[in-house]
């Protein structure tokens, strides 16, 4: 049949399928490049069509509704995600938890460094650069991911030591990521944390929405993820979902640095040696959380309808209490414990941080609720940490 003869959504069909293969899914890229527009108008012209009636024949719409949702809320199949950052202290249980609900070859953990046969075993484990755009863009393509779950970060006082390393990593980084997610339509969770926060901002409690200004390069790379990812959503349509992590408290991995790490390492020198020497004052008041409460959330949330969700970035809560608080709930396990106070640089972004925080909207619009309380965490702790020190 002459092409003259064809049906308009045929001609359609046919350029818009081959520019897309040429040029990759973006309708912006589509529509504002000259050599496509061009080729619709030679083949307008042989219909006695203008490029508006094609486009009106077509319908074709910018492609959000990926953004707002994956292909997982859509066709009801299960989501393949990417987890940077995966050998830190939310990483690995993460993947574990996703794992058992989504299959292990679904769950994509990635890091720089080398992993231990018993990651390798549990399932995918990959190198990943975040700042390398390309790397990162080849696996997500390749592995065709959905969710992409950036952990990938220089904690608070590490941060303070190199803060030219944690603007690349922590900035540079999120930059990449956020590009991609947008550019691919995927389902973003990035986290933040306490130390968004900073001394001008009300402590107890903390809401939600507030006056931040972090005194850490660590909190105001977080203040900018939340911004960034907030910008994104409503000028692209990105998924982006944040939660703001109070201290977390595990035992299946090493302390990563932060300033509210002291509550991780008072576990193992009481079980190790029996005396403790805390970098924070006796009566520094800190949200914390246990990790299975922490990745929980981090669940509920990515799971949440995306209609239920009121805010991009939310405050998560479980516990707060104090170093001697803290000491006090250990010593029911360990009697003999004891604990010295010899506050150093760390004091100072610990003044800076919420004491509570304030989760009502988490509560409220995806129905958050915490399990563990401070003597719940306390035994669950010992309970991992024991067998190691027997």
């Amino acid at each position: 049949m002459p092409i003259s003869h064809w049906p308009v959504n045929k001609v359609v069909n046919k350029l818009f399928t081959t520019d897309v293969a040429r040029f990759g899914p973006s309708w912006e890229n589509i529509t504002k490049t000259k050599m496509v527009k061009t080729d619709i108008t030679r083949m307008c012209q042989l219909l006695k069509l203008s490029y508006a009636t094609v486009l009106k024949e077509r319908s074709f719409s910018p492609p959000l509704s990926r953004c707002f949702s994956s292909r997982t809320e859509k066709k009801n199949t299960k989501p393949r995600v990417l987890i940077t950052g995966s050998l830190g202290q939310l990483g690995t249980g993460l993947a574990g938890k996703l794992r058992a609900r989504y299959g292990a070859d679904n769950i994509i953990m990635s890091d720089i460094i080398k992993a231990p046969q018993q990651i390798l075993d549990a399932g995918p484990y990959i190198y990943a650069d975040i700042l390398d755009f390309k790397n990162l863009q080849e696996i997500i393509v390749n592995y065709r991911i959905d969710w992409l779950i950036h952990f990938s970060a220089l904690l608070s006082a590490i941060g303070e030591d190199n803060v030219p390393l944690a603007m690349r990593v922590n900035i540079e980084g999120l930059h990449n990521v956020m590009e991609l997610a947008k550019q691919y339509r995927l389902k973003l969770f990035v986290p933040s944390t306490i130390g968004a926060f900073g001394p001008d901002s009300p402590r107890n409690p903390t809401p939600d929405l507030c006056v931040q200004r972090p005194r850490t390069i660590y909190g105001v790379s977080k203040v900018h993820a939340e911004l960034l990812g907030e910008y994104y959503h409503y000028k692209y349509g990105l998924d982006f979902r944040c939660l703001r992590f109070p201290g977390v408290i595990s035992g299946d991995t090493a302390p990563g640095g932060g300033t509210t790490d002291y509550a991780v390492v008072i576990f193992h020198e009481a079980l190790r040696t029996g005396r403790f020497e805390c970098y924070l004052d006796q009566d520094t008041q800190l949200p914390m959380m246990y990790i299975e409460d922490c990745l929980r959330s981090l669940i509920e949330l990515m799971e949440a309808p995306r209609e239920s969700l009121k805010l991009r970035t939310y405050n998560v809560a479980a516990i707060s209490f104090t170093p001697r608080e803290l000491a006090e709930a250990v010593r029911k396990h360990v009697p003999q414990l004891e604990v010295v106070y010899n506050p150093d640089h760390r004091q100072k972004i610990a003044d800076s941080w919420p004491q509570v925080f304030e989760d009502k909207n988490a509560r409220k619009d995806w129905g958050w609720k915490h399990e563990y309380g401070i003597d719940e965490l306390c035994t669950a702790m010992i309970n991992v940490l024991k067998p190691y020190y027997s």
